[in-house]
């Protein structure tokens, strides 16, 4: 595969800050207007494969697959950077009617979300975050990429699945849920799946609203505080692991522990920028910035966790989480204001850097050549970092023209109202007796099945559609393999990246429709 440094090369850097550009903007727009923010990857490796068809030398470069891989990660990052980890956190203070933290709060998580890619590369092919795991999207990109540049079979398998997809999709089955239960952990999807049929049917059926019962919230805590201590056991863990990852437990300790030393020093300075010492006493000003840490760290894992296994990341759920938990620990709503943005805009820009990382782990030979994968990786996050920082201006200039219009995510409107109603009676019992099971469950999974923490993204996520999805693919999985054996395995996951690519291509156009008539 041909090295490309898209910092030295005029022609690739110019490409990839355009699409970084593009992306930022389609981020800002549709979760202000649809409220969801769609994967990209496909769309910037379809433009670069465009590019490469213009009959011009210039172009020429960009049939490698390398520059393709470029392409996805950087649209991939300003999309998801710019609308989930900059724009909703500060629309929060402004729903609040506090419009003097908006600066703070963006500067903060500006930084929590440079903090929070970098960490997904130091920790990608870990034993805690192995290149081997699942990333769907990951997959979905990397297996578009190789058919485009190959052709063949495997081609028309792919665009057989991108076809199925869109008509899936179109008849409203999430048809990357559908995908995703051929490509990751059996284990992990079925709870996954169980979660959202559970969410779905336990009110029409058996009149429970487990939502009001924060029955998914107390087993997140559970699984979640589990998955920390099995994270922790892991890296202190000294004995060979079968997986075969390029990053050692060394790797590992450092990186968390840069984590934990950044995410400690940006909510100092945020509680400091956003005057909490004015309204807080010292321990409690003291407690605010530990928790806060603490809690931006764990969102990251839990996100991090949940997107490697299944391609879901319940990040707006996770933070709601830690807000309520800050709102029972008796913080001032400016403290929650500014605690909720802080701890939501890390775990996208972790996950989405996965699902980046997998894909070019995927099409520079799945680690053969592990000096190549290494600098890979490395150029993958210059385009990264690239993205997210044109980002940065362009959320900041786009922001006042939207919050003028009063367009925000709505999910920022359920964090400010959230904060205003404060606590609830009963809710910290009832966080407390569902955290036991799903703590329990977490422990019985072990660290590579996540049974808590899936089951628990299941619960906080109301798709009976997905739910019916995961399991009806899970079912024709376990038929494919016993029929066909190992033959069927490489067939059957290229349509299922197929039908993960054909339903992000859906949701992306349909959004920008939908976008464009409101």
């Amino acid at each position: 595969m041909e090295k490309v440094n898209p910092v030295k090369q005029a022609g690739v850097a110019i490409v990839l800050i355009a699409l970084s550009v593009a992306g930022a903007i389609i981020g800002v727009q549709l979760i202000t207007t649809i409220g969801v923010t769609p994967n990209t990857s496909i769309i910037g490796a379809l433009f670069a494969m465009l590019l490469a068809r213009i009959p011009l030398q210039a172009f020429r470069r960009y049939r490698s697959i390398e520059i393709q891989n470029l392409a996805q990660t950087a649209i991939s990052s300003a999309t998801f950077g710019a609308a989930n980890s900059l724009l909703m956190p500060i629309a929060v203070p402004w729903a609040l009617g506090q419009p003097q933290l908006v600066l703070p709060m963006f500067c903060g998580v500006s930084a929590a979300m440079l903090l929070d890619a970098y960490l997904l590369y130091r920790l990608f092919d870990t034993r805690v975050f192995p290149a081997s795991n699942a990333w769907p999207p990951g997959v979905a990109a990397a297996e578009a990429i190789k058919a485009g540049d190959r052709g063949g079979r495997q081609a028309w398998l792919l665009v057989a699945g991108i076809v199925g997809g869109i008509v899936g999709s179109m008849l409203k089955i999430p048809m990357s849920a559908f995908g995703t239960a051929f490509i990751g952990n059996i284990w992990a999807l079925g709870m996954l799946g169980l979660g959202f049929l559970v969410r779905a049917y336990a009110q029409p059926v058996a009149g429970i609203d487990i939502n009001a019962l924060y029955l998914p919230h107390g087993v997140m805590v559970g699984a979640g505080l589990v998955a920390l201590i099995q994270v922790v056991m892991v890296i202190r863990s000294r004995r060979n692991d079968e997986q075969k990852v390029s990053r050692g437990g060394n790797e590992v300790r450092r990186a968390l522990g840069l984590g934990g030393a950044g995410y400690l020093i940006i909510s100092a300075l945020l509680a400091l920028a956003g005057g909490l010492w004015s309204e807080m006493s010292i321990p409690m000003l003291l407690l605010f910035v530990f928790y806060a840490a603490f809690a931006a760290f764990v969102h990251e894992l839990i996100v991090g966790i949940a997107a490697m296994h299944s391609g879901w990341f319940p990040a707006f759920a996770v933070a709601l989480i830690t807000l309520i938990v800050g709102i029972l620990l008796g913080f001032p709503p400016l403290a929650l204001c500014l605690l909720c943005g802080f701890t939501a805009a890390t775990g996208p820009a972790f996950a989405d850097m996965g699902y980046d990382l997998k894909a070019g782990f995927i099409l520079r030979g799945n680690g053969a050549d592990l000096q190549q994968e290494l600098w890979g990786r490395r150029i993958q996050l210059i385009a990264a970092m690239i993205a997210f920082l044109v980002s940065i201006p362009v959320v900041w200039y786009a922001h006042n023209l939207f919050f003028a219009e009063n367009l925000l995510p709505p999910v920022a409107r359920v964090y400010a109202k959230t904060i205003q109603a404060g606590a609830e009676p009963g809710i910290a019992g009832s966080l407390l007796m569902w955290a036991i099971p799903g703590a329990i469950i977490q422990l019985i999974g072990g660290p590579k099945r996540q049974l808590g923490v899936l089951l628990a993204t299941g619960l906080l996520i109301n798709n009976a559609m997905a739910g019916w999805a995961v399991v009806v693919g899970i079912a024709l999985r376990i038929v494919i393999i016993r029929v066909w054996g190992e033959r069927g395995r490489s067939p059957m996951e290229v349509m299922a990246a197929g039908f993960i690519a054909g339903d992000a291509l859906y949701s992306f156009f349909n959004s920008l429709f939908a976008s464009g008539k409101k």
